[in-house]
């Protein structure tokens, strides 16, 4: 459950519903859970060179007979088998990939917008290449406003920027998960940008509250830590990756669906969580308000303050009434952005870049 992770495997089957032959490269751990075209996967453990190489060789082979290149990760190795295939590319863009990068290697400390500004030598590095990746797409599409401004202040042509919301799944019958009273839940992967700690502080200190942390990712051992230190000690489950349907169900259970992040895009958690009646709790940053809406279908907080999702947290467990006036609020609020409707536009944007 999550962004590309779903995206994938989701587009894909629509694509091959529409009668397209949909071809796959991806870098992976192992097998993926889904197959609904043909998959090739470039194994995540081989160095770094190797596996983005292997990934431009094979996706300018399989671009070689297509009509259009669409790119949802690893933007250099795209724009090289686009240039080398002569196939237009489309490039789904669902965060700063510059901004990714300085993070995870720890190049910078701040937000994405201070990120915009910073001018360090190792930066502005990531950020040339980011723009010289993007720059060989013909259309780039985000999936909120917050996020097409950010990436028009890179120099990218506004109108080569649509903006075309994460959708909503599919309405299904989910089986909610029994889980004890006063649980949330965070559904995501571990991330220094999802401030994690931020949501396992605030649980500190209500003592009547519990955490299940659905995902994996690079923070989690950090995170397990400082759980274990936490007052929360006890009442924070980490469970680790699991398939969609898995996931949908221990949302169904829980009261409220946490997102502590210091930078979102347009987090699909918060979609899905919504599309199961479920009120969101998140920081009010990037495209978040553009889902969760304050006091109609969930409650937004400043990010980085673990006394004020605290509060918002209690008011879920506590204020009489608020907890059903969200949940009714949840599914309405993300019924114009089905998965038909979405994938449909983004469909007819595939199509004018390879005529």
């Amino acid at each position: 459950m999550g962004g590309p992770a779903t995206h994938g495997p989701d587009f894909s089957r629509f694509l091959g519903g529409r009668g397209h032959e949909v071809h796959v490269v991806t870098m992976g751990d192992g097998e993926p859970a889904e197959r609904p075209c043909e998959v090739e996967v470039v194994p995540r453990r081989l160095p770094f060179p190797l596996r983005y190489g292997l990934v431009a060789f094979r996706g300018a082979r399989d671009a070689r007979r297509s009509n259009v290149l669409y790119a949802t990760s690893t933007y250099a190795a795209a724009a090289i088998a686009s240039l080398v295939a002569r196939r237009p590319l489309v490039a789904k863009l669902v965060s700063d990939p510059a901004y990714e990068r300085a993070l995870r290697y720890r190049l910078f400390r701040g937000t994405l917008e201070e990120f915009q500004r910073a001018r360090s030598r190792p930066v502005r590095l990531l950020q040339r290449l980011r723009n010289a990746a993007l720059g060989r797409a013909v259309t780039i599409v985000v999936p909120s406003a917050y996020q097409g401004e950010i990436a028009a202040g890179w120099g990218l042509d506004r109108d080569r920027i649509h903006v075309l919301t994460n959708p909503a799944p599919p309405p299904r019958d989910v089986e909610a998960e029994q889980l004890p009273p006063g649980t949330f839940v965070f559904v995501g992967r571990l991330t220094a940008a999802k401030a994690l700690g931020t949501a396992i502080d605030a649980v500190a200190q209500l003592p009547e509250a519990r955490l299940v942390v659905v995902g994996d990712g690079p923070e989690r051992a950090v995170l397990e830590a400082h759980a274990a230190r936490s007052d929360a000690a006890g009442r924070i489950e980490f469970r680790g990756s699991r398939s969609r349907d898995d996931a949908l169900e221990i949302v169904a259970g829980a009261v409220a669906s946490v997102l502590s992040s210091d930078y979102e895009n347009l987090p699909h958690s918060a979609v899905e969580a919504l599309s199961v009646g479920v009120p969101v709790v998140a920081t009010n940053v990037g495209g978040v308000p553009e889902v969760v809406h304050d006091e109609e279908n969930g409650l937004l907080v400043q990010p980085g303050r673990p006394g004020e999702l605290a509060a918002a947290l209690r008011r879920i467990l506590d204020e009489e009434g608020l907890r059903a006036r969200l949940a009714a609020g949840a599914k309405p609020s993300v019924e114009a952005i089905s998965s038909e409707a979405i994938y449909g536009r983004l469909e007819s944007l595939l199509a004018e870049a390879a005529r």
